[in-house]
C-alpha cells in the first residue's frame, strides 16, 4: 500500500474529535481554518494536545481540497486507515451478556454510518463486517454516524457463516432480523448473549443463513397492513433498542 493510500482525511468537530478519542485510528495532524478562532477551535486545539496531535493553521482553500463539500466547519484531520480488530475482541471482557451485530450488504454509506450511531448509541459491543465494507468512504461514515464509526470497536469476518459459526462456539445465539415467519422482537427473549444479523438493503439476509439462525426477528408493526420491509439502519436500530430495553429491564429485577 502506498503512502498516498494510507492516508484518509476526516472532516468537521464531531468526527475529528471522535478520532482524537479512538484506538482504532492514527490522527497524524488536525488541520483548523486559520481565520477561525472560537470556544470549539480552542477545545479540538487542547484535545488535540492531549492526544499528541500536532494542529496546523490553513486556509479554507487546503481544507477544501482534501474533504468533500464545504461542509466541514473549517475543521479537518489527516488519519491514517481505520484499524479492526479480531472477532475475539468484540466480546465484552465484564460479566454483561454479548451482543455483537453484523452489518451485512449494505449499499449506502450514509445508510452504514447511520446503522453504526444507532448501535453504537443503544449499547452493541460491536460490529462485524465483510471484507468489503464502507470504511473506505471514512469521512462520509464519520459524519453519518456522529463519530461512532472511529469509537465502535469492528471486526472482518470473510462470511457471515464463519462469523456466526465463531460467534455460537462462543455460547452466543444467531439471530437475523426477518419479516416474515419470524418471532416479533418483544417476545423473544433478548437477555442472552446475542450474535445479531442485519442485512443491506437490497438483498436483506439470504434464506440459506435464515435457516441456520437460531432464531428469526422480526421488528412488529402498529400499523394494520403496511408491507414494506424497515430499512437497514431502522431494523437495526429499533432491534437494538429492544436488547438494551429488555437487558435493563432485567438488571432493575435483580
Amino acid at each position: 500500500m502506498s503512502e498516498q493510500e494510507s492516508i484518509t482525511f476526516l472532516e468537521g468537530k464531531i468526527s475529528v474529535a471522535a478520532a482524537l478519542r479512538s484506538p482504532y485510528r492514527a490522527v497524524h495532524r488536525v488541520l483548523l481554518r486559520s481565520d477561525r478562532q472560537d470556544r470549539t477551535v480552542r477545545w479540538l486545539q487542547h484535545r488535540a494536545r492531549e492526544a499528541d496531535v500536532p494542529v496546523v493553521q490553513v486556509d479554507t482553500a487546503e481544507i477544501d481540497a482534501v474533504t468533500q463539500g464545504t461542509s466541514h466547519g473549517g475543521i479537518a484531520a489527516e488519519a491514517g486507515q481505520r484499524q479492526f480488530v479480531n472477532l475475539e475482541a468484540l466480546l465484552p471482557r465484564g460479566n454483561g451478556a454479548a451482543f455483537v451485530v453484523m452489518l451485512d450488504g449494505i449499499e449506502d454509506p450514509f445508510n452504514f454510518g447511520q446503522s453504526l450511531r444507532a448501535l453504537y448509541a443503544l449499547g452493541a459491543d460491536g460490529v462485524a463486517l465483510r471484507p468489503r465494507n464502507w470504511m473506505s468512504a471514512a469521512a462520509t461514515v464519520a459524519r453519518a454516524s456522529a463519530g461512532a464509526s472511529e469509537l465502535m470497536p469492528m471486526a472482518v469476518a470473510e462470511t457471515v457463516a464463519e462469523a456466526a459459526s465463531f460467534y455460537r462456539g462462543r455460547g452466543l445465539t444467531v439471530a437475523c432480523a426477518q419479516k416474515e415467519d419470524a418471532l416479533p422482537m418483544d417476545e423473544a427473549d433478548l437477555t442472552a448473549p446475542l450474535f445479531l444479523l442485519v442485512g443491506g438493503e437490497k438483498r436483506g439476509v439470504t434464506r440459506s443463513f435464515t435457516k441456520q439462525a437460531d432464531v428469526r426477528l422480526q421488528v412488529p408493526y402498529d400499523r394494520v397492513g403496511y408491507e414494506p420491509s424497515l430499512g437497514t439502519t431502522a431494523a437495526a436500530a429499533a432491534l437494538a433498542y429492544e436488547v438494551m430495553r429488555q437487558r435493563k429491564h432485567t438488571r432493575r429485577e435483580v
